[in-house]
C-alpha cells in the first residue's frame, strides 16, 4: 500500500480527498519538485529543497521555521519507508498557499504535500527507441521570475503535451516569444554537435532543471564542454544528437525531428556516467 502526507496527516493513497477551498486545486498556487528514488533513497535533495524554497520565496509564500529541509527530508523518508519502496520509486512534493480566499489569498502561510510511488527502475534506463519531437506553433512562452520554477500553473505544457500526442508525436518543443527554443512540455533540451553539449541558458526562460544542472557538470567533469546559450530552430537540423533531461527519467534521446534523424552516442555515455555518478554516491556498488 502507498502512503501519502498532506501537511503532516498520513494516510493511503487512495483514501485521500481534496479539501475544499484547497488553493493547489482552485488556482495551480503552488510549487512543487519531481525527485527519483534509488535503491530506497531519494536523490539530489539539496538542489530540490533549493529550488522548492526559492520558488515559494518567490510566490510570497510564508513557510514556517520547522517546515525546513531536514524536517522534509525526514517526511520523505518516512512515507518510502511506510509505502515499502525499496528500490526505485519517485516523489513529488508541494509547497501550497493555504486554503482562503479567491484570486486575492486570506494568508500566505505555506503547507506541503508529499507522495511517493515505485518504479521498476532501480537506475537511469536510456529508451531504447529515440522520440519523435516538433516544435509547438500554438503558444509561446514568456520569461518571468517564475520562469525557473516548477509551479502548479502547468496548462501549457499540458496542452502541448495533448497536442503532441494528437500529431503521433511523443513530446513537443516550446520556444520563447523570441523564437528560441527552450525547452519541451516534461523536459529540459540539449543540442549535440560534434561532441559538444548546447542548451538553452536560464535567460531564456527554461525551467532551471535539476537534472539539468547534472547533466552539466558531469560533462564538464569528463571532458565534454557545455555552452549555454540561445538555440534556435534551425539549429536542431544541423545538430548529430538531442537530449531531453529531467529528475524522473534522466536522459532520454530524440531519433526524429521532422525529416532529421538523429544518433544517441553521447546519450549512453551521459547515461553511464549519471549511474555511475549515483551508484557510487549511495553505495549500491
Amino acid at each position: 500500500m502507498l502512503y501519502i502526507n498532506n501537511n503532516g496527516r498520513v494516510m493511503p493513497r487512495e483514501s485521500l480527498s481534496i479539501a475544499a477551498g484547497s488553493r493547489a486545486f482552485l488556482y495551480g498556487d503552488g510549487v512543487f519538485e519531481s525527485i527519483r528514488i534509488f535503491g530506497g533513497k531519494p536523490i539530489h535533495l539539496n538542489t530540490h529543497f533549493q529550488r522548492l524554497f526559492k520558488g515559494a520565496e518567490m510566490l510570497r509564500m510564508s513557510v514556517p521555521e520547522h517546515l525546513n529541509a531536514s524536517f522534509l527530508e525526514e517526511k520523505i523518508n518516512d512515507l518510502i519507508s511506510l509505502s515499502q519502496i525499496k528500490s526505485g520509486g519517485r516523489c513529488r512534493i508541494s509547497l501550497d498557499r493555504a486554503e482562503g480566499g479567491t484570486y486575492k489569498p486570506e494568508k500566505n502561510d505555506a503547507v506541503f504535500f508529499i507522495e511517493v510511488m515505485p518504479l521498476e527502475e532501480n537506475e537511469f534506463l536510456l529508451n531504447y527507441k529515440g522520440l519523435e519531437i516538433d516544435i509547438y506553433k500554438e503558444i509561446k512562452l514568456t520569461k518571468s521570475f517564475l520562469s525557473p520554477f516548477k509551479t502548479k500553473n502547468g496548462l501549457v505544457k499540458v496542452m502541448a503535451a495533448v497536442h503532441a500526442t494528437e500529431q503521433g508525436l511523443d513530446d513537443f518543443i516550446l520556444s520563447n516569444d523570441k523564437g528560441n527554443i527552450i525547452e519541451t512540455s516534461n523536459s529540459n533540451i540539449f543540442v549535440v554537435s560534434n561532441g559538444v553539449l548546447y542548451t538553452p541558458g536560464l535567460e531564456e526562460g527554461c525551467i532551471a532543471g535539476t537534472m539539468r544542472m547534472m547533466v552539466i557538470n558531469i560533462a564538464l567533469q569528463n571532458n565534454i564542454r557545455v555552452y549555454e546559450c540561445p538555440i534556435l530552430p534551425h539549429n536542431l537540423l544541423s545538430a548529430d544528437e538531442i537530449l531531453l533531461t529531467n529528475a524522473i527519467s534522466g536522459i532520454r534521446w530524440v531519433g526524429g525531428y521532422r525529416t532529421k534523424r538523429y544518433l544517441n552516442t553521447t546519450a549512453r555515455r551521459l547515461v553511464m556516467l549519471l549511474n555511475a555518478h549515483w551508484n557510487k554516491e549511495l553505495g549500491l556498488g
